[in-house]
Order: structure tokens, then sequence, then C-alpha cells
């Protein structure tokens, strides 16, 4: 594992960070408190060859902002993936509102069923910045969670999420916002940097500049339009990474 150092950007963020409390405790104190969505946790759609798929991690996985779990980005992957694989995606969510790497690591790996899966997406990161995590615990922990998960299904394919672009959240006021979107782009790089010294994973960027009507009414979370774009995303890099190392997933 590579550890990064402190950065130009890091020691910047550390300058300017002080002078952003009182924006990050108001923030904080009145931000509203959506609650995660409704529905099964677990489901199957299409048809074909059965592909496990799990879908683990903090609050997008738990589904804020969406009615149901179906709707939010677990159910949105399945439903993607199971059009470009043309096959029957078994799916099962394992979210907590907000949980850090070190959590999902502590409290929902142990939680998972036996059975091995083929495809894990993993969505963390966000929590680890707001948390204030240094550069070296974000780069520990996402490095022990990766390793937790090939133990547990060593021929799965592994999707982490990349951080969204915190400095366009409209939840979070100027210059707060631009504060952690430096942030934010300095754990997704490292995120980045981890994943691809691992065969069977892969960074799925996000690569949307969103606007506030692809919020959720918190600021902070996806709207449901933006997590359907963010399944297609996330099924598009899988596909496109199962696709290039050629390897088939149970089942076939």
């Amino acid at each position: 594992m590579r550890v990064p150092g402190l950065t130009a950007r890091g020691i910047f963020f550390w300058i300017l960070f002080p002078f952003v409390i009182p924006q990050a405790i108001r923030v904080r104190r009145n931000a509203p408190r959506l609650s995660g969505a409704s529905g099964p946790t677990y489901g199957s759609v299409g048809s074909g060859r059965n592909i496990r798929l799990a879908v683990i991690g903090d609050s997008i996985i738990a589904g804020v902002g969406a009615e149901t779990v179906a709707d939010a980005l677990p159910g949105q992957v399945a439903a993607e993936l199971a059009q470009v694989l043309e096959s029957e995606i078994s799916w099962s969510a394992h979210g907590l509102i907000g949980a850090t790497a070190s959590i999902v690591s502590r409290r929902l790996v142990p939680m998972l069923p036996n059975e091995q899966f083929d495809v894990v997406v993993v969505s963390v990161g966000v929590n680890d910045v707001t948390s204030l995590r240094t550069m070296r615990q974000w780069s520990t922990d996402l490095d022990h969670l990766l390793d937790e998960l090939q133990v547990h299904s060593p021929e799965a394919m592994i999707a982490l999420v990349g951080l969204p672009p915190l400095s366009s959240f409209p939840l979070l006021p100027q210059p707060l916002r631009s504060v952690m979107g430096i942030r934010a782009r300095m754990f997704d790089e490292a995120a980045k940097s981890e994943v691809c010294r691992r065969r069977s994973a892969v960074h799925v960027p996000i690569d949307i500049d969103p606007a506030p009507e692809q919020f959720s009414p918190d600021g902070f979370h996806p709207s449901p339009s933006s997590y359907k774009e963010l399944g297609r995303q996330v099924a598009a890099a899988v596909f496109s990474r199962l696709h290039r190392t050629d390897r088939p997933a149970r089942g076939t």
C-alpha cells in the first residue's frame, strides 16, 4: 500500500480549513436529515445466466434521496447490468448512513451472507472527508476494506464508486464548498491509485457535473434521476472491465 504524503493541495486545505469551521458547524447543525429508502434490500432483475451482485457502503447504498432501494444505486446498477450483460442479476444492498470506510469494514462486511458474489460495488469516502480523516487514515482504511471484500469473494470484480464533486453540492455554502471539493478530489485520486494496483478492481469516476435539481431535497444526496445515471455509469465500467479481462462470471 502506498500512503500519500502531504501535498501542496493538502497544505492548502489545512491552511484554509480553520476559516470555514464556523460554516461546517452550522451546516452539520442545520442540515436536513433524510432517512434511507424503504422497500426490500435485495431482489432479482433480468433473465439469463445468474450473476450475484452486492452493493455495500454509505448513504447512497442505503438509498437516501430515493423512495425505494430499487430506485437508488443498488437497484439501478442491477437493472443496468441486467441489460448490458444480458443476465439475471441477483442483488443485495448493505448500506449504512454516515458510514466511513472503517465503519463499513467493521460493521457491514461481517454481516455479508456466506455466498460469494460475482460483482461487488462499493461506495465510501464522502463521510471520510467530512469527518476529517487524514489521507493516511483514508488510504489505510480503504486498503483494509478492499482486502476484506477480496477475502470474502476472491473471484469477484470490485467496482469502487469515485467520490462525488463536493464543490457542486448545494447544501455546502462557499467557501466551505470549495474547500471540501479540494479534499474530495485528493481522496478520490488516492482511491484510484489504490484500485489501479488490484487486478480485479475498477475505479468508477463520477462523471457528472450536477445541477441543483439533480440533488435530493437536502442538497447533498442524489435525486432519483441522478441515481439512474450513476447506476448506468457503474454498470458500464463493470461491463468494460469484465470484457477487457475476459473473466466470465460464475453461472456461465
